[in-house]
């Protein structure tokens, strides 16, 4: 790291809610993203989020835009880690970019993580609220403070009420059925028929909801409602 320590590193990325998630070096013989010289990077660190510590970061820099970007947290995301990475000599490289990088792969290795059964990856902490929004590649090998997790939460579930509360069913072995989920969105759940959105598109996801773990960390309201809509926003492009 060209311009301060990993403390440094943590100390930047939290006066905008943001935490390190983990990191590691690239093997000689991997796929490797290109770093800040042109050549396969040496090193990497991912960052992202827990809870809403984001939130009102994002929210007082979305207020400040004079328009509205097409995918705000994409953009806030790579203003301020993009401002970060170059600080700290870094290239941020991000999950949405073509050609996809193996984030989920990535973060996988980086903290030890495993996907619940709902797909989204599991902290035994933080639950399903958190999130990867970038990573930070550099052309050096630099120091990493590793914080691998070694319980995964589902493994001790029996009940598992994340795949039982599902008002479409569109989470089973087979995998997410995003259609389904996305014609639910678009539907009317009144009964006197009047058109109101599903409970799903203000209160969140159900099936996220029923997960036992991290429940402290729950996303706030308005951050559960941008989620939701922007998934279902996705589904009509």
């Amino acid at each position: 790291m060209t311009a301060g320590t990993p403390g440094d590193l943590s100390q930047a990325l939290a006066r905008h809610g943001l935490i390190t998630r983990g990191g590691f070096h690239f093997t000689p013989d991997e796929a490797r993203p290109e770093g800040p010289n042109g050549r396969p990077a040496v090193s990497l660190i991912l960052t992202g989020h827990a809870g809403g510590a984001i939130w009102p970061h994002f929210s007082a820099w979305l207020e400040k835009q004079a328009a509205r970007p097409a995918n705000p947290l994409d953009a806030w995301s790579a203003e301020v880690i993009g401002g970060i990475a170059e600080r700290f000599g870094a290239k941020a490289v991000f999950p949405w970019q073509k050609p996809y990088l193996p984030f989920q792969q990535w973060a996988k290795r980086g903290e030890g993580l495993k996907p619940s059964p709902l797909g989204m990856l599991i902290h035994p902490e933080f639950g399903l609220w958190h999130a990867y929004r970038g990573a930070l590649v550099f052309d050096v090998e630099i120091a990493i403070q590793q914080a691998r997790v070694t319980i995964h939460p589902c493994d001790e579930c029996v009940e598992k009420p994340c795949l039982s509360t599902c008002p479409v069913d569109a989470f089973s072995p087979d995998g997410f059925d995003a259609a389904g989920c996305r014609s639910y969105l678009d539907s009317s759940a009144s009964r006197d028929g009047s058109v109101t959105q599903p409970d799903c598109m203000n209160a969140g996801c159900r099936a996220r909801d029923a997960c036992p773990v991290g429940r402290d960390h729950r996303y706030p309201d308005t951050q559960v409602q941008f989620h939701m809509a922007a998934f279902a926003r996705a589904g009509r492009a």
